[in-house]
């Protein structure tokens, strides 16, 4: 009787532990469709095989249980769609992700509500994949303890498009060339796009607002970003689109609007003979509209509306020759010319001048002061009557006197 009580105790344990839904994936062939009815399925889970894994209603739950990763793909041709998944481990060292893809082609990921999970998709070396229509939100750690939401390393041609990611840490693009990334939303994440070493990559019509900075680019070349929306990048250093060591780049027809740092060019165009373009976008209402650190020479400035801004241009190291780019039919809202003959383009040209600003370029002591009466009444002063020569930024050769004019 007891020996009859141990062997049933024993297979209410097997059944109790098992996870139905690896047993199923483990069973079916390659190429099946597991339609998923509402339930909470244990995660986990290892797909090594081509394979789809579909919600057919809503309430599908795939939970981790708070280890490792929940959903770990190691084949190509997977779809993974209309799921929840929640409750990955909280280990940075081993990147537990809701989903993890290891070196696969065609891979979907696409309606998934993401929550609880530390890093939210991570794609590694993964190519000609989607990821489409998800929601992601981190653990409820503090910004810098959170995982990234989205991340590509050595992956190349995917589609990265209509995800909303909050309170997050990062979407990064490191090693990764060809990708699309378009109409995706983030808010209250560190970095809402950060590139490392990639190239020719489109960045297009995405809309990033309240995040520490909005898309910065590194050590690459050759992407387009074009039709962005950046908004209220955060804190005193918050950035709208930074460009570090990068060529050939185009920045088109971009908003960026109530950020400490609109634009800031650091060492770029970085390869000898090339230039950087930024045609036709809008800098408005930020502390700095362009913020030149470094080295940052044959820039191509044209067809912007520069107005709202406290600072249009910040030169923060002499070096930066800041005056040798390519600046020509910008709107300034501080252009202070005319036009006579009335062809929308000023008569003069507009240059710009650093002059008590220097104060607080050059001391960040003193940027707690920076838009004060005590720092306007100076820099009016400075402009007045200088008592040390200014120091000349750049000039507009063709000013544009009126915007839609």
């Amino acid at each position: 009787m007891l020996k009859a009580i141990i062997i049933v105790f024993f297979l209410l344990l097997n059944v109790l532990y098992a996870n139905v839904l690896q047993e199923a994936i483990d069973n079916a062939p390659a190429g099946s469709i597991i339609k998923l009815p509402a339930g909470v399925y244990k995660g986990k889970i290892t797909i090594d095989k081509p394979l789809s894994i579909i919600g057919k209603e809503a309430g599908v739950v795939i939970d981790g249980g708070e280890k490792g990763t929940v959903i770990t793909v190691k084949s190509s041709f997977v779809t993974l769609k209309n799921l929840n998944i929640v409750g990955s481990g909280d280990r940075h060292e081993k990147v537990d992700a809701a989903v993890s893809v290891v070196g696969g082609k065609q891979c979907e990921i696409s309606h998934c509500n993401i929550k609880d999970c530390l890093f939210g998709i991570d794609f590694q070396m993964v190519s000609n994949s989607i990821i489409s229509d998800n929601n992601i939100t981190s653990k409820n750690y503090e910004l810098g303890l959170r995982g990234d939401g989205l991340r590509l390393w050595y992956s190349n041609d995917n589609i990265i498009k209509g995800n909303r990611l909050k309170k997050s840490r990062d979407v990064v693009v490191w090693y990764s060339h060809g990708n699309e990334i378009e109409d995706n939303y983030s808010e209250y994440c560190r970095y809402s796009l950060h590139f490392m070493y990639a190239g020719k990559n489109i960045v297009k019509n995405n809309h990033y607002q309240y995040n520490s900075v909005g898309i910065f680019f590194m050590y690459s070349q050759d992407t387009i970003a074009e039709g962005n929306v950046i908004k209220s990048s955060l804190g005193a250093t918050g950035m709208g689109i930074g460009l570090k060591d990068v060529s050939n780049f185009t920045l088109k027809n971009n908003t960026v609007i109530y950020c400490a740092q609109g634009i800031y060019i650091d060492r770029s165009p970085f390869e000898p003979n090339t230039h950087n373009w930024m045609i036709g976008n809008k800098i408005l209402y930020n502390a700095e509209a362009i913020h030149f650190h470094s080295l940052s020479e044959n820039n191509v400035i044209k067809d912007n509306i520069i107005a709202g801004n406290i600072e249009d241009v910040v030169n923060d190291s002499r070096g930066s020759r800041s005056n040798e780019n390519e600046i020509a039919g910008n709107y300034w809202d501080k252009y202070e010319g005319f036009d006579k003959n009335g062809d929308n383009i000023g008569d003069t040209p507009h240059k710009v001048y650093q002059y008590a600003d220097q104060l607080w370029v050059y001391n960040p002591s003193v940027k707690f002061f920076y838009g004060s009466p005590v720092i306007s009444l100076l820099n009016f002063l400075a402009k007045l009557a200088p008592f040390t020569k200014p120091l000349f930024l750049l000039e507009d050769k063709k000013p544009i006197v009126r915007v839609g004019g």
